[in-house]
């Protein structure tokens, strides 16, 4: 039986961006097909007793903002629904490993307490959104947090979400993350609803206590994903 998600950032956040690129243009099909798949770690670096566990305040000023990516970034509001973890009126179909992480008591799900997020939107292109998410606890549960929802996904190449009354169908492959940090998760995936396809790229670093996740179009993510962990996480 289909399970409501209160997954904080993965399908339903996904959807939600993939599903407001789509409706600023016909077709949002950006970025190079899918690599194949690069396996993210199966257990956490790093030491748990050293690694600072930051407050949601503390998180929300090491955020990207419009000065730190350039000309032609605008700040987008954000959508209430995925600083809660999730909508309530958001279905998974189809894929058995994220429905069990549905409910309000999944232990799987990237509802980590104390989080941040800004978004972003690139006038260079017309669809080109950006996401940065911030997240810290401590590195058990951020390890096993995020490598549980990016299992999941990656368990279901093809499933369903449906956002209110809109079915979207989504296809996720993971791809091979980039080589920093202490834990790398990163997948493409394709929504198609109304016949309009998007792609969003999503690529996750956890170093410390701290977990980095930025979304959106893939060379956005690919050009600033260096950066958002740079003034993250920064440097001892």
């Amino acid at each position: 039986m289909p399970r409501r998600s209160t997954t904080a950032l993965t399908a339903t956040a996904l959807c939600l961006l993939a599903l407001s690129a789509c409706s600023n243009s016909g077709s949002t099909k950006t970025g190079t097909n899918p690599v194949p798949a690069a396996s993210a770690p199966k257990e956490a670096k790093g030491d748990s007793g050293a690694a600072a566990v930051l407050s949601s305040e503390e998180l929300r000023g090491r955020l990207l903002t419009t000065g730190d990516l350039g000309a032609g970034y605008a700040p987008k509001p954000q959508r209430n629904d995925l600083r809660g973890g999730g909508r309530d009126d958001t279905t998974v179909i189809g894929c058995p490993a994220l429905e069990r992480l549905g409910g309000a008591g999944a232990g799987g799900s990237l509802d980590f307490p104390r989080r941040a997020k800004a978004a972003f939107t690139y006038t260079g292109s017309r669809d080109a959104e950006l996401s940065v998410e911030l997240y810290s606890d401590t590195v058990a549960r951020l390890s096993a947090g995020t490598g549980r929802i990016f299992e999941a996904m990656g368990d279901c190449p093809v499933y369903q979400v449906v956002v209110g009354s809109t079915p979207v169908k989504v296809g996720t492959q993971k791809i091979p993350a980039p080589g920093f940090g202490d834990e790398q998760w990163s997948q493409m995936v394709t929504f198609t609803t109304g016949g309009r396809e998007s792609i969003v790229k999503q690529t996750a670093v956890r170093t410390g206590a701290v977990l980095v996740v930025v979304s959106g179009s893939p060379a956005l993510v690919d050009t600033h994903i260096e950066k958002a962990l740079a003034k993250a996480a920064p440097a001892a």
